[in-house]
């Protein structure tokens, strides 16, 4: 039986994609068992207002142009097509029926992880799927139960404390965090008067 390639999947409204989320991608996919990360652009609440929030598709792009000259990383539009609100079981049930030859795992933020027993069915997703967790500062505990957990994995990925919120309001103050930003991603910004 051949292995299943191992995805990682990292969630985020991606807007925009900064250095934060490239490097902590690139660490774990070069440091665990993943084969690739998916870099899954979440879809626009319709329910909610979002005046900062780019349309779906620029964030996807600005994904691409981030990711796509390293094999390792991909951008990925699959919670587009899924009826919202949705939520992360949803995806993975989805994913996994479409892809039978891979096998799917979650990566998320330590912040993430002390929130994780108030999403839906959360007891199923751990028990079926592997987690990646990376350090964040944050206030609060770990619940008990995720501590010793043996589908989460701790990964000692580098701390990054850069937000998209503060380059959006960065970038509306007029300055220039270009190396905030891939190269691409910061000329696509500009190019297209985003957050100003």
């Amino acid at each position: 039986m051949t292995k299943k390639n191992r995805i990682g999947l990292y969630f985020g409204t991606f807007n925009p994609i900064h250095i934060g989320h490239l490097a902590i991608a690139n660490f774990l996919v070069e440091n665990s068992d993943l084969d690739e990360i998916w870099m899954v652009v979440t879809p626009h609440n319709p329910h909610k207002k979002k005046k900062t929030l780019l349309d779906d598709y620029q964030r996807l792009h600005m994904v691409h142009l981030a990711t796509d000259d390293y094999m390792k990383i991909k951008a990925s539009n699959i919670e587009f097509g899924l009826p919202q609100p949705n939520y992360t079981v949803h995806t993975l049930a989805h994913l996994s029926e479409k892809y039978p030859d891979k096998s799917f795992a979650l990566i998320m933020g330590e912040d993430n992880l002390k929130s994780l027993h108030k999403w839906k069915n959360y007891q199923f997703i751990l028990e079926e799927y592997q987690i990646y967790v990376y350090p964040r500062i944050s206030s609060g505990r770990v619940p008990e139960e995720f501590i010793n957990h043996a589908h989460i994995t701790k990964v000692e990925a580098p701390i990054m404390e850069i937000s998209s919120t503060m380059i959006r309001n960065a970038i509306a103050e007029g300055k220039d965090l270009r190396y905030f930003m891939h190269h691409q991603v910061q000329e696509y910004v500009e190019e297209m008067h985003f957050y100003k």
